[in-house]
């Protein structure tokens, strides 16, 4: 799977911005995707995930009830919206499917190892 990040910019604190994933290749609806990001100095974090049928979604505590993460199998593509921006925000964003086809839900998971395939990331700038 080859994925393709946009979306990214630079917005004023409380801004909000849609990051998308286009996906190619192999078939993007039998895979879990995430969010992920890393700002300088710091890990790779997951900030959201979604299982290939959109029945279950994970969070990190830091961006629950800022962002929501979606997906359109239909058009190979993944979505996460960014509302009510904050500075902590800033960091490269990461669209990554999961190498596992067709995973139960409950294999859904933030940790980085499972996240085969990764897209270039797209930098998020918040400004104060």
């Amino acid at each position: 799977v080859q994925l393709q990040a946009s979306g990214g910019g630079l917005v004023q604190a409380g801004g909000s911005l849609r990051l998308s994933c286009a996906a190619s290749g192999r078939s993007f609806s039998m895979y879990h995707m995430g969010w992920f990001r890393q700002a300088p100095g710091k890990e790779r974090e997951c900030v959201a995930a979604i299982t290939w049928s959109s029945s279950r979604i994970l969070y990190s505590d830091s961006v629950k009830g800022r962002f929501t993460i979606a997906r359109d199998n239909a058009k190979n593509t993944g979505y996460l919206q960014m509302n009510s921006l904050k500075p902590e925000d800033t960091a490269v964003y990461y669209c990554a499917v999961d190498g596992r086809k067709y995973v139960h839900d409950g294999y859904l998971t933030s940790a980085v190892g499972p996240y085969e395939y990764w897209g270039l990331g797209t930098q998020v700038t918040v400004s104060s």
